[in-house]
């Protein structure tokens, strides 16, 4: 099986100490209110999620445009005219664990529905082997694209191509793996004893490569 680890913050902290990877990860604080307040007015939309678990689990959505606050969880919204009301709710919609605050990046999109993509990697006999890179197309109305939660899975071919440009495409694929071969290495040195790894890959509409988040008992 080798090593778990479930704390997104912690393997956060270790891509950031690499600094051609650090450009592809979403700013990302610890959640509490003030932080929340100044990463929306910053980037508009934010992602808020669990410091621990997967699948989607407490995953929301928050967002301010012309003077309104609004969050969705799931495929419900709920929007305000003034920021603590909105916090006001938003606490009582989170689950009870500690949270992370994520900016929001506007995905590439497959018939107005968001894709992002899963590269798994496992250690055998002392060396990384790809096993699966696949996309995973979001349910309509949703903007999690969990399995679990209705999301479509195609090919990352397939994703790339339906998605972007066919030479931006093409491109995309190597970056992913490119970055994924850096992020090992950062992973390993970091937490020794790890044997497999999932890397959650998300392609902006501009075709930037961000990482979302590294799991190490992938799904």
């Amino acid at each position: 099986m080798g090593r778990e680890l479930a704390n997104k913050w912690l393997k956060t902290e270790a891509l950031l100490g690499n600094e051609s990877v650090a450009a592809h990860i979403p700013q990302t604080r610890k959640y509490n209110s003030e932080s929340l307040k100044q990463m929306l007015h910053s980037f508009g939309m934010v992602v808020i999620k669990p410091v621990r678990g997967g699948g989607g689990y407490g995953v929301i959505k928050v967002t301010y445009a012309g003077g309104i606050y609004s969050f969705t969880n799931m495929s419900r919204r709920s929007s305000f005219s003034t920021y603590d009301a909105m916090l006001r709710t938003l606490n009582r919609a989170k689950v009870r664990r500690s949270y992370i605050i994520q900016q929001g990046i506007h995905l590439a999109r497959i018939a107005s529905r968001p894709i992002d993509y899963r590269v798994k990697v496992v250690k055998h006999n002392g060396k990384w082997t790809y096993r699966a890179m696949v996309g995973r197309l979001a349910r309509p109305g949703l903007f999690v694209t969990n399995l679990c939660k209705g999301g479509t899975q195609l090919s990352a071919r397939s994703g790339l191509s339906r998605s972007l440009p066919r030479r931006t495409a093409r491109k995309k694929s190597a970056e992913m793996r490119n970055l994924t071969n850096t992020c090992i290495g950062i992973m390993e040195s970091s937490f020794p004893g790890i044997e497999q790894l999932g890397f959650d890959y998300g392609i902006d509409v501009n075709g930037k490569v961000w990482i979302f988040e590294v799991n190490t008992r992938p799904q």
